[in-house]
């Protein structure tokens, strides 16, 4: 898929799969180690993902389901991931 196509994980519709494209080097340095522990976690290019509930009212945590496994994330934590929606 081409990069245009590709969407922050906290914009990903409740339920719908999707695979992880990339998880950039975020331009605010303290989100560094963020970055890796999503990585440690997981979410590393190729896996399959999809958010499988939210906090009332689209809020915090969302719950995300990444391998076998579901991790409660923030928002802003999910934004850091880029992901390529599946049909």
């Amino acid at each position: 898929m081409s990069r245009a196509s590709r969407i922050p994980l906290a914009q990903l519709p409740d339920g719908q799969w999707a695979t992880v494209a990339d998880i950039p080097v975020p331009a605010d340095p303290t989100d560094h180690d963020l970055v890796l522990r999503l990585m440690e976690l997981g979410f590393v290019p190729g896996e399959r993902v999809r958010i499988v509930a939210e906090g009332l009212g689209r809020r915090d945590p969302l719950a995300v389901r990444v391998g076998r496994s579901t991790f409660a994330l923030r928002h802003h934590e999910a934004s850091l991931i880029l992901v390529n929606a599946l049909p």
